[in-house]
């Protein structure tokens, strides 16, 4: 029986701001302007063009955490840990957590509904849980064999893809289905995905900074340059017409329009970078 759920049960976790309140200096950002947040995995958030809501970096967590999403339109954010505790800053409301729950297997994606008032998380066998108005679609956690890395809502929330390390492809609800890398031989093992908001589509990210567009078009990888440290996750801009993606040092490599406002690449890190996002 599939462990996916739209339970909420109370966990350890929820806003770090009373009542999803902002904290000084914290707010939507000008529609214009492009820019991205990456997170390590104690927390830490860096802002580059968008501002930085609060963190967990100097908070003791039961587990690390591995990704992140945020308010559509910025000014608020999310935070997952391995265990599903969730972290909520800025005006990002908090609607659940499986901080308190004993999972099979460990939280290791989540993504946001496109207004914002919910969220889902996925676990590595598949495992869907839904949150606020995000809605259960579908799971592959009765498949068995597969490791789930990521997964992205469509454009409209109305479903949502889950990703594994091979480059699977798990398309749920109005999701559609436009490929995957499960049949090739991959030099990079794939770390995670980003969905084209335009053409409904979407990109799968290598840890070698390789780059796999299905319904979306190419702007660029790293595929055939030598990194410091490998690729951990991607994320797409607003109008579809770009991507970054962020190493595990905090190094970020933008491609079609998506500026590039700085990163961590060469600074000493707590932590190893584990996801990001953009706007």
């Amino acid at each position: 029986m599939p462990r996916s759920s739209r339970r909420t049960p109370t966990g350890r976790s929820g806003s770090l701001w009373p009542g999803g309140t902002p904290s000084p200096g914290c707010h939507r950002p000008d529609a214009a302007q492009n820019g991205y947040l990456t997170v390590a995995s104690d927390g830490g958030i860096f802002a580059f063009g968008q501002d930085f809501c609060g963190s967990t970096g100097n908070i003791v967590l039961n587990q690390p955490v591995v990704a992140m999403a945020a308010v559509p339109g910025g000014g608020g954010y999310w935070m997952v840990a391995s265990d599903g505790g969730v972290f909520s800053f800025g005006d990002a409301q908090f609607y659940g957590s499986t901080g308190a729950l004993h999972l099979n297997a460990p939280v290791v994606g989540m993504a946001a509904t496109p207004d914002g008032k919910g969220y889902w998380l996925v676990a590595s066998d598949g495992g869907i849980f839904s949150f606020g108005d995000a809605a259960f679609y579908g799971s592959a956690a009765a498949i068995p064999g597969q490791d789930i890395v990521d997964m992205a809502s469509s454009p409209d929330g109305q479903g949502y893809w889950e990703v594994s390390t091979t480059g699977n492809i798990f398309a749920w609800g109005d999701a559609i289905y436009e490929g995957g890398t499960g049949s090739l031989h991959l030099n990079g093992v794939i770390v995670g995905m980003a969905p084209d908001p335009v053409t409904g589509g979407y990109w799968l990210i290598g840890s070698d900074g390789g780059v796999f567009s299905f319904g979306a078009p190419f702007f660029g990888s790293t595929g055939n340059i030598h990194l410091n440290q490998p690729v951990v996750a991607m994320q797409s801009t607003g109008d579809g017409g770009g991507y970054w993606f962020v190493a595990s040092d905090g190094g970020i490599f933008a491609y079609g329009d998506a500026p590039f406002r700085g990163s961590m690449g060469g600074q000493a890190l707590n932590k190893p970078m584990v996801g990001m996002f953009g706007f």
